[in-house]
Formats: structure tokens, C-alpha cells, sequence
């Protein structure tokens, strides 16, 4: 009987109302931390197992604006271009040589290339003249194994008038020798364009400029149909003297009163059209006096080999006085030479009284003064010199 009480006097809690208990306890509070909820496992740090607070999750969830934080420095895997490095060169235009002095000193911070390799190099080209990088192309030796490589190194460009400071650019790259490597050309690590008109003759500039990307410009459709062809390619300027394709040579000329004729002398040439396949040309210089007869008329010097801005140092003597010398035309030409086969002609220069502009003054300020060296750059033409001219 008495277990028949306690059971009659039992709470009976049917099924919904024990599903029903303690489902909805209230609104669903934000986790604060979710690493709260689970072990760490930093091999610095001991595993931490941190159990909720009750009281804090009951409590309204109210959190103060996040700070932004101020992202930290690349240190060389950001697009930037400060963080391609800088470079420092100094530039002198030597007016009265008709040279340009390009001294590199050093780059700081370069980025460091895919390979990982740091061996860099800098090289210069004069722009516009991509018909012929090799001929206005100088580099500089390979500093290996630093980011913060030091040159002190000076490339010079010969023949380099005031008309080329008012058009040209200099054009300076720094690159990661990639000769000791199986694979192809790497691209430069950056770049930097200096227009060179800003140059003050005989007088030196410093700069230290941010490296850049390198320049590149979509192929036009026309050579997009090849299979495999690269739709870009390095942005250059084509040269806007045709006479300048040739290259330019450095004549010396002076009427010797002593000897009673003319001395003419091939001091080099500068930025030649390359006539070989491996884009050099192995050049020499023909000499004629026209119209003249015998040996004494026709000279020419010895061959340079695999350059483009060969040095001859050479003189040569035609005997005459002034008033015959006058009357006749110095006929120069530039050839390549070639074994087995036929010589290569690459640029001539006519001066007589019948030129113009810098060559007709060179030969006339030539005859009207005795024992005096004149000095002058000129234009190669791509056209052999004409006898009959």
C-alpha cells in the first residue's frame, strides 16, 4: 500500500513535456575565442585548455571596435616598386670630347630574383636605337653574393653629340647573371630611363632613383599568328635617323706645312651595324683620295675583331698642296671584314668642298689652317661614296 502511495504520489512527465525541458535556455550567445574550445599545439607554447565562462556567455555581448593595426614593412616579396631597390650612378656629358661618362657606384634592398640568385650586373643602352642593342649596350662586371652590390665602375659612350643629349635616353638596367645557370635569360631585376637632355655639359649629376619594372608593350597582330610567340615584348623606340643604323666614325684632320700635305688620321668608331650572326662585325677602314693615281691614294687600316665601337689610333699621309687638295674628296668607308668571302660594306663619309654641313667645315677650317688637328665625329651613310660625286 505504501509503495502505491509513493507511486500515486509521483509527478508523471510525459514525452513532449521531456523533450520540451530546457531547449530553448535563451539566446545564443558569440563564442568569444574558438581556440577556448581546443588545445594549442605550438611547439613554444604548453597545451591550454581553457573552459567557457558561464556568466560571461549569459552576459550581453557588447565589444569595443577593432584597432587596425598598421600592416608591417615588405621586405621584398611586395609589387611596390620602392621594393626593387635603388640604384646610384653619376652622369657627365664631356662636351668637348663628345663623350658620356656613366659611372655606377651601388644598389641598395634588390629584390631577390625567383633562383634566389643575387650575382647582378648593371647594364646601360642608349634609346631611341634597338636596331642595334649591341652597339650601344656597355655592362659592367658581376658583383656576386650581396643585396647591396658596389661597382664604382664607369661606362662611357664615345661620339655622343649635343644632338644626342636633346633626344636620346639612357636606359639602366640592373640583371642576375644567369650564365652560370642552364636556363635562358633571366629578366632585369629593374629598370630606370634618364632622358638626357636634363645633362649640363661638363658637368656631373648624381642620382639615386627607385628601380622599376621593366617596360612592356603588346606585340601588334600582325606577329601574334606564331605559335609560341610571346604577346609582349620590351618597350624600345626605333631610331629616328636613318643614318645612324651605320654608326658613326671619329676623323682627324690637319695640313702639315712641314711635310706639304695632309694628314689624315682614324682615331675609332662608334655604335656600327652589326654584320656577323653573332651580332658583332670585325671592321676596318678604307681611305681614298679621289681623283688621284698610284698606291698613295688608297689606305686602309688593320681589323678590329667582334666589336661594334672599334679603336684604330691610325694616321695616314697624302702629299699635296693646298689649292690640289681642295679640288679632290676624301672618300672614308667602314667595311667587315670576311674570310674566304666577300668584304661587308657597312658606312662611308664623303668630305670635300662639294659636301655640306659638318663635313664641308671640317674640310674646308681643315685647308685653311696650317699644323692645326681637327677632331670631328660623323654620320656613317648606308650608300657606298660615289666617285663621280
Amino acid at each position: 500500500m505504501a509503495c502505491a502511495g509513493r507511486a500515486s504520489g509521483r509527478q508523471r512527465v510525459s514525452m513532449q513535456e521531456h523533450m520540451a525541458i530546457d531547449v530553448s535556455p535563451g539566446p545564443i550567445q558569440p563564442i568569444h575565442l574558438i581556440s577556448d574550445y581546443f588545445p594549442h599545439f605550438y611547439p613554444f607554447l604548453e597545451p591550454v585548455l581553457r573552459a567557457p565562462d558561464r556568466q560571461a556567455m549569459l552576459a550581453p555581448a557588447i565589444h569595443p571596435a577593432p584597432q587596425l593595426q598598421p600592416s608591417p614593412e615588405p621586405e621584398g616579396d611586395s609589387d611596390d616598386s620602392t621594393a626593387l631597390g635603388t640604384l646610384e650612378f653619376t652622369l657627365l656629358f664631356d662636351a668637348d670630347n663628345s663623350t658620356l661618362h656613366c659611372t655606377v657606384h651601388r644598389a641598395k634592398g634588390l629584390k631577390p630574383p625567383a633562383s634566389g640568385s643575387v650575382d647582378t650586373y648593371v647594364k646601360a643602352n642608349l634609346l631611341p636605337g634597338a636596331s642595334k642593342v649591341r652597339a650601344s649596350q656597355l655592362r659592367t662586371r658581376t658583383v656576386r653574393g650581396t643585396r647591396g652590390p658596389v661597382w664604382e665602375e664607369t661606362l662611357t659612350y664615345h661620339g655622343f653629340t649635343r644632338q644626342d643629349a636633346g633626344r636620346k635616353t639612357l636606359r639602366v638596367c640592373v640583371c642576375e647573371d644567369s650564365r652560370l645557370r642552364r636556363r635562358r635569360r633571366a629578366p632585369p631585376l629593374g629598370e630606370l630611363r634618364v632622358p638626357l637632355r636634363k645633362l649640363v655639359p661638363n658637368r656631373a649629376r648624381s642620382f639615386d632613383i627607385c628601380l622599376e619594372k621593366r617596360r612592356l608593350t603588346k606585340r601588334p597582330k600582325s606577329l601574334d599568328t606564331a605559335r609560341g610567340m610571346s604577346l609582349y615584348e620590351e618597350e624600345e623606340m626605333e631610331a629616328e635617323v636613318s643614318g645612324e643604323d651605320r654608326g658613326r666614325i671619329l676623323l682627324s684632320l690637319c695640313y702639315s706645312s712641314q711635310r706639304g700635305g695632309l694628314l689624315v688620321g682614324v682615331l675609332r668608331c662608334a655604335h656600327l651595324a652589326p654584320m656577323d650572326a653573332n651580332g658583332y662585325s670585325d671592321p676596318f677602314v678604307r681611305l681614298f683620295l679621289h681623283p688621284s693615281s698610284g698606291k698613295k691614294s688608297k689606305y686602309k687600316t688593320s681589323v678590329r675583331r667582334k666589336t661594334l665601337n672599334p679603336e684604330f689610333n691610325e694616321e695616314f699621309f697624302y702629299a699635296g698642296h693646298r689649292e690640289e687638295l681642295a679640288q679632290k674628296a676624301l672618300l672614308v668607308s667602314v667595311w667587315d671584314y670576311d674570310l674566304g668571302t666577300a668584304d661587308d660594306f657597312i658606312g662611308g663619309v664623303q668630305l670635300s668642298s662639294r659636301a655640306s654641313g659638318e663635313r664641308l667645315r671640317h674640310w674646308r677650317e681643315c685647308l685653311g689652317c696650317s699644323d692645326r688637328r681637327l677632331e670631328l665625329w660623323h654620320l656613317l651613310d648606308s650608300v657606298p661614296p660615289q666617285l663621280g660625286d
